[in-house]
């Protein structure tokens, strides 16, 4: 029995679910898949690229990304923290001079000589200023403020909007930071030495000092996780001299030794646990930042860059068993929002919905097209091509070996034609009819009977059937020449038109390059190129002439397509090859040619290029066999080929 949750919608959720056409995305991948790159590179390449129009890939994300971190790094200045307090130091105690200057006695002289004896740095100022007695209550209630905003800078700092969760940061509250500090590194280490720890029973204690309200002891570690390694980032981005006035600095303004003991415990557990983390990275860069940068912003800062350098190499992917799976998505929303999440929802869902409609399927660990995938390609190929196509109406009978006329006709003994169910209850009708009323409708003397010569039968023409064997040219002149993906195109465009529109038609597709070789849809649609040396003709009209042979349909033809003159040709077992093609080769290909011609099978020759020695061979080779040499540019083959043979079949059926 299927179960069905239902939650309130957040504004989040789709509830339409990611619209993916599969029909658009085969078209972006079938340029790709036709060159041979393989299904799976094919839908790498489109995730890069993102659909036009539709959505953007994984290098717009990454484009995006590093805008981003350009910002978030744009404004960072790491001396900021000090030169901050430096400058709010020097007005409080500009303050406290002007106060000490108005006042007449000794001892206003000596507080003066205790504030030029202060340290130069501000951590030593600070812890000298913390049992200074002010003379300036002004002077005094900033120097508290500034003692304060730094405590929870500090804080801040270290483990994100904690101090923020606190009304003020008096020494009581401290203790409880303290206190909440010492039962997380104890709970931590019962987590390392796979102990039990009560996580519920600590937020219950500690909980009004997280806002975020974090749901389990890992996801609150990796929070400070990340947040202690983006401010072990900031120290090591300054000069030993500013690395060393910033630690003190923390001491001063904490000062609490235990709680100082508790952060660096901490820390270290934490990286022990998470080694991985950008910890002690330089993130210096262009000073570019206009004015002094609080502690706490220049770790958001860092921090934010780091998340943004999680982002980009989860994004680039290029690591052993990468997958879009690995993105965040409530981060990637965070950095670029809802927009760029989006896009990656349709990137994730391009090869779930390719493998729902039945198109591609994995095998050990390969992306593959699937028949059914290879079908609707040749068949969005040959819709391509009769929308560039003039032609004449249709019909769309989709099978048997004839086509109902509209009229009919008596039947008679052994007639194989449809009974025109019509015509014959009309003629039953007709027949037992009285002039002037009669019995009533319902009455069983009323009741139509059928007899012998009231049947008719639809009439119907012979439709002939048809046997093509399509010869292909896969060697390495067709790419070189841009001819490979429009030759494909086409291959299976013809071959979704017989399937579709001539069902009772055949289509043999040959492949040929040093050897010739049978090919089904999907093996044509992703085969590659051959890089080998060879135009074995020869070898593809042997294998031309046996399918045709034992294929029963009347009317055989032969429908090559080739960019160069024959170069190779059987030798036992082997290929013999030259170029510039030597005589035995074109003798012998001629030979087979002639065969083919001499069994009925009709030949068919588009030329794709125009070299002389080409055009003299193609000359000799409609000479002999009385085929058809088509000069053809590859972008129009398509055309070519589906409206030559819609043309040829309905002259056929005219005969």
């Amino acid at each position: 029995m299927a179960h069905f949750r239902y939650l309130r919608w957040d504004g989040d959720q789709d509830p339409f679910g990611v619209d993916i056409d599969v029909g658009d995305v085969l078209d972006a991948l079938s340029d790709d898949v036709l060159e041979g790159s393989g299904a799976g590179d094919a839908l790498r390449r489109l995730q890069e690229h993102g659909l036009e129009g539709r959505f953007g890939g994984l290098e717009s994300i990454r484009r995006r990304l590093q805008e981003a971190r350009r910002v978030a790094g744009e404004g960072l200045d790491l001396s900021g923290p000090l030169e901050g307090v430096r400058t709010r130091l020097d007005d409080i105690l500009a303050i406290e001079r002007l106060e000490l200057a108005q006042i007449d006695h000794e001892s206003a002289r000596f507080q003066e000589a205790v504030l030029d004896a202060l340290p130069p740095h501000p951590a030593g100022a600070i812890r000298e200023l913390a049992v200074y007695g002010w003379v300036s209550t002004d002077a005094e209630a900033r120097f508290r403020d500034l003692v304060a905003e730094l405590r929870r800078e500090v804080l801040d700092a270290h483990y994100d909007h904690l101090a923020g969760a606190l009304k003020n940061l008096e020494p009581e509250n401290l203790e409880r930071v303290k206190d909440m500090l010492a039962d997380l590194n104890d709970m931590v280490a019962r987590k390392g030495r796979g102990e039990e720890y009560d996580f519920d029973a600590f937020m219950e204690r500690h909980g009004e000092l997280f806002p975020d309200r974090p749901r389990s002891l890992d996801e609150l570690l990796e929070a400070m996780a990340r947040r202690m390694a983006a401010m072990s980032r900031l120290m090591a981005s300054l000069s030993p001299g500013q690395r060393r006035e910033l630690a003190e600095l923390a001491g001063a303004v904490l000062a609490d030794l235990d709680l100082a003991w508790e952060v660096d415990r901490l820390g270290g557990q934490l990286r022990e646990l998470m080694p991985d983390l950008p910890w002690d990275q330089d993130a210096s860069g262009p000073a570019n930042g206009e004015g002094a940068m609080p502690m706490s912003a220049a770790v958001d800062a860092i921090e934010r860059m780091g998340e943004l350098e999680d982002l980009d190499a989860a994004v680039r992917g290029d690591y052993p068993g990468a997958t879009l799976e690995d993105i965040d998505e409530d981060r990637l929303r965070r950095a670029l929002g809802d927009d760029a999440v989006r896009d990656l929802k349709h990137l994730k869902e391009i090869e779930r919905a390719l493998e729902k409609a039945g198109l591609v399927n994995r095998s050990r660990g390969r992306l593959e097209l699937t028949a059914r995938g290879a079908r609707l390609l040749g068949e969005r190929s040959l819709t391509k091509v009769l929308e560039r196509v003039r032609r004449e109406p249709t019909h769309r009978a989709r099978g048997g070996q004839a086509e109902v006329t509209g009229a009919t006709r008596p039947w008679v003994f052994g007639d194989s034609d449809p009974i025109s169910v019509e015509r014959t209850v009309y003629n039953a009708v007709t027949r037992s009819g009285t002039p002037g009323g009669g019995p009533r409708v319902d009455s069983p003397s009323r009741r139509v009977r059928l007899e012998v010569d009231d049947f008719e039968v639809t009439q119907t023409e012979a439709r002939p059937r048809t046997a093509t064997a399509l010869l292909l040219d896969l060697s390495f002149s067709m790419p070189l020449g841009g001819h490979w993906v429009p030759a494909k195109r086409m291959a299976l465009a013809l071959n979704a038109l017989i399937e579709g529109k001539y069902p009772q038609d055949s289509l043999h597709l040959i492949g040929f390059s040093d050897f010739a070789r049978q090919m089904k849809p999907p093996d044509l649609a992703v085969a590659g190129w051959e890089n080998v040396h060879g135009t074995n003709m020869q070898h593809a009209f042997i294998l031309a002439r046996r399918l045709l042979a034992d294929d029963p349909r009347g009317i055989k033809q032969v429908i090559m397509v080739t960019d160069g003159e024959p170069t190779a040709h059987l030798d036992g077992e082997d290929v013999f090859f030259s170029w510039p093609p030597v005589r035995v080769t074109i003798e012998k290909t001629l030979r087979e040619a002639a065969r083919l011609a001499r069994g009925g099978i009709s030949i068919n020759v588009f030329m794709l290029e125009q070299s002389p020695g080409l055009v003299a061979f193609m000359n000799r080779l409609a000479k002999l066999t009385g085929g058809q040499v088509f000069p053809a540019r590859s972008s129009e083959i398509g055309e070519v080929i589906v409206q030559d043979y819609v043309r040829r079949r309905s002259a056929r059926r005219a005969s």
